[in-house]
């Protein structure tokens, strides 16, 4: 692999197709053969993978690493399937963050785009997911690319691929979509023109703000009681921080179109910044260091809540000013809030949709089925990801159902609380959540309290996230297997848990250990384990598609004793489980 790697980065470091100080980077590490031999492996022992979702990776120069070269590889391969799903006048939009390279990603993206004979439709600002996601369906275009890392550290960027209906590619396209990259060995094979040109003839246009405008009406259109802010937005406080990201303007913008007039921003992060510079961790709105610039000036100003989005306005994290003192919603909390209110309110004004179903990933905490079946919703399990919600709802679409789309969301900050958007939409979200949290402030209660009525009345439930990070080519070893072990080796228990059905969603197969009866999973095969113990909890496995990262979901509800009792109870099984989880991985 050394070798092969060394004989890669020569190959790449003579081709003149690269800019010279392209080449120049690769040839300064081959000079120094012996220091740099593990990172020039790491950047050549593979071409960078076109994931189900796209491209994520360190930038570099490098067959496997994130750069201008394999953007415009990843979107020659979207336009060949581009070209031949669809046939008349075909459009792509395209969206960036602020990230390192983002803007002249995104402008690749548009050349190659227009070197195909596909118009492509750019925001002339750095704009969040969502709005790209609107865009695809503004346009009626076929495609839609957002230069975007999301969350990951500031040496990373990324490529997310979007499909007809704004959502994520799925199948088949998704494949297809893989199968066209990997088929390109030769760089000639990549088409490109000049930007300022295809600007010229039509073949690239600057969205307007017709786009923005509309994006905003359809946001107001998911409130429930939009008289609340117009007529006692100034009684609730928030604080926002866009952790240097896109979320700035359009949540800034959306709050005062409503009538809070006491949203407040972290002036010091909404500077556009690619190295994230006031950011103590990464820019992710599930880390609560993240979040301390927002939370010290909630606590100093007495504010309701604070917010943080991360870089591509996709995920909303939340922070209640509870007594005094900081709690942080984790995103299974939030979409409790989200679902309990948003089918409350109405129920009360009787505006519930016929057959209102809820869209969930299989991590994400059953109390959201028992909110929904509560009301008379139901709730649907997909694998975890957006694009699989948005591709379960595509295809009820297509069916012709009867169900009515209610709410979308999973347990890593992401949220759809209306279906103009096909993913994450943290602009949205922060607006309903600026409702719940004004709604629940006019009745002496802040979202804590409002979380623990919801409790009270429904049982409680509470959820653990044990993300382990390994780096490179041994990290990637040492997650197969953990994988291997827990698949295989499992036995009947896990720590003081009985299982009682195993799930393996790559072989699509379920057994109950109990009876040894198997079933099918009618879902997409993925790498992801499930166990559903006697008690009820649930422990779910899986690697990160995006990150160097494995993942352990713990879910536990308990229905007996007060709510204190229920949370002591909750904590002490959660507990168990992790201690278990750990010291296995440690072994392994």
């Amino acid at each position: 692999m050394k070798e092969k790697s060394i004989e890669l980065a020569k190959a790449w470091a003579n081709n003149t197709y690269f800019d010279e100080n392209d080449r120049l980077e690769i040839s300064t590490l081959l000079e120094n053969l012996t220091e740099n031999e593990t990172e020039i492996t790491e950047r050549f022992h593979k071409d960078l993978e076109f994931g189900t979702g796209g491209l994520r990776s360190i930038l570099g120069m490098g067959s496997n690493r994130m750069n201008k070269y394999n953007v415009r590889k990843a979107t020659q391969a979207m336009a060949n399937v581009v070209k031949e799903s669809f046939s008349g006048n075909l459009a792509a939009a395209v969206s960036y963050d602020c990230r390192q390279f983002s803007d002249e990603f995104a402008k690749e993206v548009c050349m190659v785009f227009a070197a195909n004979g596909i118009k492509a439709y750019i925001f002339t600002e750095l704009t969040p997911t969502p709005m790209l996601s609107y865009a695809v369906r503004y346009y009626n275009c076929k495609a839609g690319v957002m230069v975007t890392a999301s969350h990951n550290p500031k040496q990373y960027n990324g490529f997310k691929a979007y499909w007809d209906d704004g959502a994520q590619v799925t199948p088949p396209e998704d494949s297809m979509v893989i199968d066209a990259y990997n088929k390109i060995s030769n760089w000639e094979d990549v088409k490109s023109t000049d930007f300022d040109q295809a600007v010229k003839d039509g073949m690239i246009e600057w969205i307007g703000e017709e786009v923005n405008e509309s994006f905003y009406q359809e946001v107001e259109k998911a409130m429930v009681q939009p008289e609340l802010a117009r007529d006692k937005g100034d009684q609730a406080s928030f604080i926002y921080t866009p952790l240097h990201g896109t979320g700035y303007i359009p949540c800034k913008t959306a709050s005062e179109r409503l009538g809070y007039k006491n949203f407040h921003i972290v002036e010091e992060q909404a500077v556009f910044d690619s190295s994230f510079s006031t950011v103590e961790t990464t820019p992710n709105p599930e880390d609560p260091k993240a979040l301390k610039f927002a939370v010290d000036r909630m606590l100093k100003e007495n504010i309701d809540v604070a917010y943080g989005t991360d870089p591509d306005g996709d995920r909303l994290g939340v922070v209640v000013n509870h007594k005094s003192a900081p709690v942080y919603l984790n995103g299974n909390q939030l979409a409790f809030l989200m679902l309990y209110y948003l089918f409350e309110q109405h129920k009360l004004r009787e505006t519930l949709p016929k057959k209102p179903l809820v869209l969930k990933s299989i991590v994400t905490s059953d109390l959201q089925t028992t909110i929904a079946e509560h009301f008379g919703g139901e709730v649907k399990d997909t694998l975890t990801g957006f694009k699989w919600m948005a591709a379960a709802w595509r295809e009820l679409e297509k069916q012709g159902t009867d169900y009515s789309f209610f709410f979308a969301s999973e347990e890593s900050f992401g949220y759809m609380p209306r279906n103009h958007v096909r993913d994450k939409d943290a602009v949205t979200a922060m607006l309903l959540m600026n409702e719940i949290t004004l709604h629940y402030k006019l009745k002496g209660m802040t979202l804590v309290d409002a979380l623990d009525e919801i409790y009270d009345k429904l049982g409680y439930a509470q959820e653990s996230l044990i993300a382990l990070n390994y780096e490179g080519l041994e990290g990637q070893a040492k997650i197969a297997r953990i994988m291997d072990h827990f698949r295989n080796e499992h036995g009947m228990h896990v720590g003081t848990e009985k299982i009682k059905v195993f799930k393996d969603y790559k072989i699509s197969k379920a057994i109950n250990l109990l009876t040894q009866e198997e079933s099918s999973i009618d879902m997409t095969q993925s790498n992801v384990l499930g166990f559903e113990f006697e008690s009820g909890n649930q422990l779910y496995i899986r690697p990160s598609g995006t990150e160097p990262k494995i993942k352990f979901y713990t879910m536990v509800k308990v229905q007996e004793g007060d709510l204190e009792t229920k949370k002591d109870l909750a904590q002490k099984q959660i507990d168990l489980i992790e201690n278990f989880i750990m010291g296995t991985v440690e072994t392994i």
